[in-house]
């Protein structure tokens, strides 16, 4: 449009009346994009500075009640019955295993789940899925694992812990370890011996009149096992026990999980026996050659020691 206008004014010849309508038409389809994108609204009444009240959320409200006057160092029913924890652990792999320091590694999902009345609530939602947050200000069982060496929570990105707290009062506790334990391999089978590596854990403090553990439902499954890092061994199936040890002080019910594991006869036979029976075999060509053959006889000799 500005084209023609600049075109008609250049040009004289054009007759006024078709000027005039050029110059209503410019007026009437207001500023082009560009000039759009110079000029910039600004509100005339600024009222909305003066923003509302934000309301704390349902959930923010429920915790902090629940949290309000709770002693997280004392377990529920103290004083009462037994608190119960239901435990189930994830395997995501197994290995390897260190015959010369008689441990392995495992790396697992571990749940505990318990009943604390103190956090009960009422309200249309049921569920309440909260994260590390949430851990330090609540109670939560003193599990320690009894056989092992050394273990890692895991805190990249974050804590890798969730917490979800129902309705009736009822608390699930997940995190992720990897553990060094202790592993007593007998090898007086070598190299066709089996074992059973087992995993232990229970109350540090609390004995079996403070706290019962128990195992879930469906207390201990495994991952694909096409990725566990077992070499020599491979692995044949796991079973869960339930046990109370006697101590001097007091009586603590111990949980175990014990991994089946048979060494790999193929693994020995191409790295061990394999090239150790090609050594004897060679050994032994030095009889058929001539006796009067020294070089050849030396050097076969010379190979049977270095190797």
């Amino acid at each position: 449009m500005k084209r023609l206008l600049v075109r008609a004014v250049r040009d004289k010849a054009m007759k006024p009346w078709l000027l005039l309508a050029l110059l209503g038409l410019s007026a009437a389809s207001g500023p082009s994009k560009q000039e759009d994108e110079d000029y910039e609204d600004v509100p005339i009444n600024k009222t909305w500075v003066l923003s509302p009240r934000v309301y704390e959320s349902e959930v923010t409200l429920i915790l902090n009640k629940l949290l309000e006057g709770y002693d997280n160092k004392l377990r529920p029913d103290i004083g009462g019955k037994p608190t119960v924890i239901e435990t189930a652990v994830y395997v995501n792999s197994i290995g390897p295993v260190d015959p010369i320091n008689m441990e392995y590694t495992i790396d697992i999902f571990f749940a505990q789940t318990w009943y604390d009345s103190r956090l009960k609530f009422n309200s249309s939602m049921k569920l309440l899925m909260l994260n590390s947050n949430m851990v330090g200000k609540i109670w939560i069982p003193d599990t320690f694992f009894r056989n092992s060496r050394k273990s890692d929570a895991h805190w990249i990105t974050t804590p890798n812990r969730l917490l979800r707290l129902w309705s009736n009062g009822r608390v699930m506790y997940t995190l992720r370890l990897t553990i060094n334990a202790e592993c007593y391999l007998k090898l007086h089978n070598f190299p066709m011996d089996e074992h059973s590596c087992p995993l232990e854990f229970s109350s540090y403090g609390y004995p079996k009149n403070e706290i019962m553990y128990r195992w879930q439902r469906r207390a201990v499954e495994v991952a694909d096992q096409r990725f566990w890092r077992l070499y020599q061994f491979a692995f044949v199936g796991l079973r869960n026990t339930s046990d109370v040890a006697h101590t001097q002080s007091g009586e603590y019910v111990i949980l175990t999980i014990f991994f089946d594991l048979s060494r790999r006869m193929g693994y020995f036979t191409i790295q061990t026996y394999i090239p150790c029976s090609m050594i004897v075999v060679l050994s032994w060509v030095s009889f058929w050659i001539n006796k009067d053959a020294v070089p050849a006889r030396t050097s076969l000799e010379l190979k049977d020691l270095l190797l």
